[in-house]
């Protein structure tokens, strides 16, 4: 789940770390009436990076500069992510930039902090470009990210002195917020050098979906679709693509390979939808209404290989909510024939052959009226 800049800004600031203090606006009008000190920059706040590249960040030096940007920057559209809001910050004098950063490692199943001495691009660029210019370091859970080790990275990037110390501070405290928040990335870039001291000009914050659970303070999610957002409260795994071909399958990775085959027969999945283990009648009706309430879908695929799943009960839920839209069905597994002839008695066709169904499914949204 990622956060957005000020949202982002507003946990750094609860754990200390040295941010701007800004105002979020909706509407170019907001702008008269800020008590900020001018100049100030006007950011797009969207959930892609390259916001700079594409006209999303702008300096203005009087309030009605400031009123245009945002009436330049509000309704944009930066990489397919329409614009809601801008953060108005006041400008700041940078003489260097910095990037650091506590991501979380899969390969090594731990934290590593990730330093540059060349911060305010992406770190992707560098890692390209420049990778010697980067400095990692492996944290140790038991002990978090302590001064010392925080002084090492710190002295690599070329700090020293007072500077070296607030950099270590900043790096132990973007580790506890890290750690608490249970978050997978946690990034400053650039972090600036102002005056004589140490600034986070901008925050990323992505936090773990699966421990939402323990932060009820969390803001919803922007990055889910509404179908998306009701298929969760299903308990169901639901994410849109730009296909047409409907898809629902019971586990992840079935229902990736179900993506894969339909590729593979030359047809286009419009979503990825794991209706889960164990699924139940009604998870197949919310299914069923979910898939086939995008816009744009001509046939649907219905791919269920039963462990833990009942083919009946799965079978029922089909049989009470059926397709509105042709439908290319495979059943097979757990309780198959009694699955198979709840779909007969109600003339419903299925299959065993997963090859056959996926083939049937792109023939019929090839034949079926474009919307």
């Amino acid at each position: 789940m990622k956060l957005h800049e000020f949202q982002a800004k507003e946990v750094f600031a609860r754990y200390g770390l040295p941010v701007q203090q800004g105002v979020v606006i909706e509407r170019p009008g907001q702008m008269a009436g800020l008590t900020l000190r001018y100049p100030v920059v006007v950011k797009a706040q969207v959930l892609v990076g390259g916001r700079g590249k594409a006209g999303g960040i702008k300096l203005a030096a009087t309030p009605a500069e400031a009123e245009s940007c945002a009436r330049a920057i509000l309704g944009m559209t930066i990489k397919g992510e329409r614009v809601e809001r801008v953060l108005v910050v006041p400008a700041a004098e940078i003489s260097a930039e910095y990037y650091l950063a506590v991501v979380t490692d899969r390969a090594q199943r731990r934290a590593v902090a990730v330093a540059s001495a060349a911060g305010g691009v992406e770190i992707e660029t560098v890692a390209r470009t420049a990778p010697e210019k980067i400095v990692t370091g492996p944290i140790d859970p038991c002990l978090g990210c302590p001064p010392f080790q925080a002084r090492a990275i710190g002295r690599r990037l070329g700090f020293a002195g007072p500077l070296l110390d607030e950099f270590a501070g900043i790096a132990g405290k973007l580790y506890r917020l890290y750690w608490a928040e249970d978050a997978d990335l946690a990034e400053i870039n650039p972090l600036a050098v102002v005056g004589s001291t140490l600034l986070c000009v901008d925050a990323k914050l992505v936090l773990d979906d699966n421990a939402a659970f323990r932060h009820a303070d969390r803001p919803p999610s922007e990055e889910l679709t509404a179908l998306e957002l009701e298929a969760r409260s299903h308990g169901l795994s639901y994410v849109e693509l730009a296909g047409d071909i409907a898809v629902i399958g019971n586990g992840a990775g079935l229902v990736m390979s179900t993506l894969d085959l339909l590729a593979h027969f030359g047809g286009r999945a419009a979503n990825f939808l794991d209706v889960g283990g164990g699924a139940t009648a009604d998870g197949m009706r919310a299914a069923l209404d979910i898939v086939q309430r995008k816009s744009g879908i001509r046939s649907i695929f219905i791919n269920i290989f039963g462990g833990i799943t009942r083919c009946d009960e799965v079978a029922r839920g089909i049989v009470q909510k059926p397709p509105r839209v042709p439908a290319s069905i495979r059943l097979t597994g757990t309780n198959e024939e009694e699955g198979q002839r709840i779909l007969r008695a109600a003339g419903i066709a299925a299959t065993l052959d997963p090859d056959q169904a996926a083939q049937e499914a792109v023939a019929l949204a090839r034949a079926a009226p474009r919307p």
